[in-house]
């Protein structure tokens, strides 16, 4: 395994009414994160908010090129970013167990969602939220996102976090991007190129982190 410091590239936030930071997401403009009671996007060139949703945001947040999906407690909700309607409603992964999902991401066709207490990534089918496969993980499970066919999670455990791109057939950490000491990371998305932008909990900002070159292809 690869290991290095992470490369903060900005800080975005506090941001006005929203005390922390869960879910973050990328829709190609802007960056969306979740505070609890409402999803808030960003424009991540001058860092001014630009709008929010009304919605349950209480964990991970995806967009699949049209819509966003929202954790709220035990459900994934599939929102119209353009009017904020909750358009259908599916079980999240620990549902049985009360919650405690984390981390959502989009790719291939597919929802994934970030266990933190069982250490696992589950593959789930957004009309039925039925479990299509599961990637165990050796370390409390954030943020989750796909760029470039590379899978990468966040973890945060006590005062350390850092940023994990792992082999999705086997769950073998291949790199590991180590956060500052007491910089939490709740959410995590990539925007497509070098940049991964990472919740960070209750401290209410967004930091934005270099995807190293040489893991790109």
């Amino acid at each position: 395994m690869k290991t290095s410091a992470a490369e903060i590239l900005r800080e975005y936030g506090p941001f006005p009414g929203a005390d922390r930071v869960n879910g973050v997401t990328f829709d190609g403009q802007h960056v969306w994160f979740a505070s609890g009671d409402r999803l808030n996007a960003f424009d991540p060139e001058s860092g001014k908010t630009v709008r929010s949703i009304d919605v349950a945001a209480h964990a991970g947040t995806a967009f699949d090129g049209r819509h966003l999906f929202q954790i709220a407690e035990d459900r994934i909700h599939k929102i119209d970013p353009k009017t904020g309607r909750v358009l259908a409603t599916i079980p999240a992964p620990g549902a049985a167990a009360g919650g405690g999902d984390s981390g959502l991401a989009w790719a291939e066709g597919s929802l994934w969602v970030g266990q933190p207490r069982d250490r696992k990534i589950h593959q789930i089918d957004p009309e039925t939220g039925k479990i299509l496969r599961t990637i165990e993980s050796n370390r409390v499970v954030t943020g989750v996102t796909w760029v470039d066919g590379e899978l990468w999670h966040g973890t945060w455990e006590g005062d350390e976090s850092d940023l994990r791109r792992i082999d999705p057939r086997t769950g073998e950490v291949l790199e590991s991007l180590g956060m500052p000491a007491g910089t939490g990371v709740s959410g995590l998305e990539s925007d497509g190129g070098d940049r991964l932008f990472c919740g960070g909990g209750s401290s209410g900002k967004v930091r934005a982190v270099r995807r190293p070159r040489q893991s790109a292809r």
